[in-house]
């Protein structure tokens, strides 16, 4: 059975506005920070031991993407913030996971939050919150772990493929979104087998007590994908009216490449949503209709034994004159009778097509 992950604020009441406070579940995460330096005709990929290291990018000429994983790190995430001339009500809402999608637009900067998700080992679906910042030559990207769905950018930057390597930050920012948003449909992908796959089974007959509680499972994790997308289309619809200069205008068509692919998800999803009502509205109905043939069963045997019950009543009476105990093949006639009306009762309801 999965688990809803509930993030809870541990920021107390009267706090300071912009503390920084790791909210999520993963404070034993190590602290990994990685650069992709770049311009057309190069491209420098470092792991970087310290966030300082990280200084020298602010300034330069070249195209910056710096990657810091692990969230609970908040001294360093408020360094580099420091540097970045961040705001701190910005860096709190970094560490604090249950943000919602949303977009920040500030003078120098703009800070955009979105939800990346995937499966984990146990087919359950994680929701992780991926925070952005795009400045005039660098892409901040913040994430609570490890792993993610950027491979693909990655290889495109050491390669020099496509048109990431020619152009400004703000493409960057839409590669790096357009990441995020491809692999939603990874994620509705899966959802909709497993939904098929449960409308099979229950139509085959083939479900248990479980179930229901699988399908409610399955209903959570459509309704977090739609938490994750819904939001985000707001988001991709300010960029494309923002008129902030770190947003040029010819890749404003790209970002609107994004909001198609979010319409898309986001259709998917209310069908998901409907299929999911019709799904458990069939396993109720396989359920009664389970229940209406075991009663069918029960009827038709309680009506063949009522005849014979009130046949064996009349004569299991203790009255010492009833005519036909005296004749000498009275019990033998009471047998065929009782035999005569059992299987006329079984042709009955065999012609009425109830067996």
């Amino acid at each position: 059975m999965s688990k809803k992950r509930v993030y809870r604020s541990k920021k107390k009441i009267g706090q300071i506005p912009g503390s920084l406070i790791y909210t999520g579940e993963r404070s034993k995460e190590k602290l990994f920070i990685e650069t992709f330096d770049y311009t057309k005709d190069f491209c420098v990929e470092k792991e970087l031991p310290t966030i300082q290291e990280s200084f020298e990018y602010k300034d330069t000429d070249s195209v910056t993407w710096i990657n810091l994983n692990g969230l609970n790190h908040v001294t360093e995430i408020e360094a580099l913030g420091n540097h970045y001339n961040i705001h701190p009500l910005i860096l709190e809402d970094i560490v604090n996971v249950a943000q919602r999608p949303k977009i920040d637009d500030h003078v120098d900067y703009i800070f955009i939050v979105l939800k990346m998700l995937y499966y984990d080992d146990n087919q359950h679906i994680v929701s992780e919150q991926v925070s952005l910042i795009l400045g005039k030559n660098y892409v901040l990207s913040f994430q609570e772990s490890e792993g993610d769905v950027f491979d693909a950018v990655r290889d495109r930057l050491r390669h020099a493929k496509g048109r990431v390597r020619t152009l400004k930050s703000d493409y960057l920012l839409y590669v790096l979104i357009d990441a995020i948003v491809d692999h939603y449909f990874s994620v509705i992908e899966i959802l909709g087998d497993k939904i098929e796959d449960f409308e099979t089974a229950i139509f085959a007959g083939d479900v248990d007590g479980e179930i229901s509680q699988k399908i409610q499972d399955l209903k959570r994790e459509i309704l977090k994908v739609r938490r994750a997308i819904f939001p985000l289309r707001e988001v991709i619809s300010r960029i494309e009216k923002n008129e902030s200069p770190l947003i040029h205008k010819k890749t404003i068509t790209y970002y609107r490449d994004i909001y198609d692919h979010l319409i898309h998800v986001s259709e998917n999803i209310d069908i998901y949503r409907e299929m999911i009502w019709s799904l458990m509205d069939m396993y109720m109905t396989s359920i009664s209709n389970k229940m209406n043939e075991v009663m069918k069963v029960l009827t038709i045997m309680a009506s063949i034994f009522i005849p014979l019950t009130f046949i064996a009543g009349i004569y299991g009476m203790n009255f010492e004159y009833i005519p036909e105990l005296q004749y000498k093949y009275a019990y033998f006639i009471l047998w065929g009778v009782m035999i005569v009306l059992f299987i006329g009762m079984l042709f009955y309801f065999k012609r009425k097509k109830w067996l």
